[in-house]
């Protein structure tokens, strides 16, 4: 090998791991970094006040959480098993009321607290219009690819607490 060809190689090699450093240096942001993309549902429980504990969209919801860096965010979950409609152009009030039983969506403004590791989500609309114009606040707890966020509570039903669970979206 020529001397070049060494130097060329070893020139190659330290780029590479300086961007490697540098990638793991941001994977290590703030926490607000850290949530900002995809997220993609895991599970979704529901502790009511009572303790029992309920999972209303099933063992396997399919969703997605998006958290943008200007401060937006949207999500959207469901039953991965929801009956399809038999006349799709004329749903009855049986099927529309199960599709939307097991459906859920909201969006609007978000924040964290990095001191506290808590999320605010101040939802501008949502599926249950209940919800409109309240907050959600949870703990923050994250590792590895995994997001969980623990304590939300909906202001459609305020005795409930709800645990999510995602995995970065790739």
């Amino acid at each position: 090998m020529t001397r070049r060809s060494i130097l060329s190689i070893s020139a190659m090699t330290a780029l590479g791991l300086a961007m490697l450093s540098g990638s793991a240096v941001a994977q290590q942001g703030t926490l607000k970094q850290q949530l900002v993309g995809s997220w993609t549902m895991v599970s979704e429980e529901i502790m009511a006040p009572n303790g029992t504990k309920q999972q209303p969209f099933g063992a396997n919801p399919k969703g997605i959480l998006i958290f943008e860096a200007g401060g937006r965010y949207a999500e959207l979950f469901g039953r991965p098993d929801l009956p399809k409609f038999k006349t799709l152009s004329q749903p009855t009030t049986e099927e529309r009321a199960a599709a939307q039983g097991g459906f859920a969506a909201n969006f609007g403004t978000w924040s964290v607290s990095e001191a506290d590791k808590t999320l605010t989500r101040h939802l501008e609309g949502a599926l249950i219009p209940n919800n409109e114009g309240g907050e959600t606040k949870a703990s923050i707890s994250m590792a590895g690819d995994e997001l969980k966020l623990t304590g939300v509570v909906l202001p459609s039903s305020p005795g409930n607490r709800n645990e999510y669970v995602y995995r970065q979206a790739r």
